[in-house]
């Protein structure tokens, strides 16, 4: 009786390793926003990687955190690398092409706990006063993965992390958009001297 009980589990895990085995490998996740700026002032909050922690939910403040930056921002080799000791986390982000203010390309490297390695574009297509930012990554799935997005939406659960980075995104562009309009319309110190008299 034992044997057919352990026969049948090994059974059932070869046929449940078998269907993971045959879940797609590819995933792609992609969210979009439209934002009232102009497309170089999203672009220069998104390839200068200090304005990382201001936006992106992946980035926020954590005093557990160690982030180190190297490069020049918002050329090919920027980067911004990570490790936290609370949550055992570490990874790094690099970009590796640039086609301001249109598109930027980053390397997306996870060390620990899980290793991977995927590429995120980010999309900039301006209209009128407006830009349509699209945030996509891509990668492939190893084994684990698979057997996780049988258990988890991945795609709603990683997407729901872009719709609030892009969402913030939006905020600090408008507002730095606006700022930038406000100085330009501003009458200069040595115009206004000028007037008085």
């Amino acid at each position: 009786m034992l044997k057919k009980i352990l026969l049948g589990v090994v059974v059932v895990l070869v046929a449940f390793s078998g269907f993971i085995a045959t879940r797609p490998s590819a995933f792609k996740i992609e969210r979009s926003t439209t934002v009232s700026a102009p497309a170089d002032v999203v672009y220069a909050l998104v390839a200068d990687f200090r304005y990382m922690k201001d936006w992106s939910p992946f980035m926020k403040p954590d005093p557990a955190r160690k982030d180190t930056y190297a490069g020049t921002p918002a050329a090919v080799g920027h980067s911004l690398a990570w490790v936290s000791s609370a949550e055992a986390n570490e990874g790094k982000m690099t970009i590796v092409s640039v086609h301001p203010p249109e598109q930027l390309t980053l390397e997306l490297e996870f060390i620990k706990p899980f290793a991977a390695t995927n590429e995120t574009v980010f999309h900039f297509k301006q209209a009128g006063n407006d830009t349509t930012v699209t945030w996509v990554m891509t990668g492939q799935n190893n084994f684990m993965s698979k057997a996780f997005c049988l258990f988890m939406d991945m795609d709603k659960m990683v997407g729901s992390d872009f719709e609030a980075g892009l969402a913030t995104l939006k905020s600090l562009a408008e507002a730095k958009a606006a700022a930038q309009a406000a100085a330009g319309a501003a009458p200069s110190t040595a115009v206004a001297d000028n007037t008085a008299k």
